[in-house]
């Protein structure tokens, strides 16, 4: 931890938009990473929280790309 931090506290930034509910951060001065629980607090980036991000990033992207898919579907059929 950078002695800013110690002095001042961490200034954390959103580095990765998992889901809408889950979040990445990243403080911009010691480069300490965090991420959400499963209960919303923030806690550290480990690589078991880091795997489970990313299958929680794939699950989201292939949900969201299905019901855009699913909406053009209906919105094609009523235009026919």
């Amino acid at each position: 931890m950078s002695l800013y931090c110690t002095v001042f506290g961490h200034d954390f930034e959103v580095s990765k938009k998992v889901t809408y509910h889950v979040k990445e951060y990243k403080c911009s001065h010691c480069r300490n990473q965090l991420t959400t629980n499963g209960n919303g607090q923030l806690i550290k980036l480990t690589p078991k929280y880091k795997e489970i991000n990313s299958i929680l990033s794939r699950i989201h992207s292939k949900r969201q790309a299905k019901l855009r898919r699913e909406e053009l579907q209906t919105a094609y059929k009523m235009t026919s």
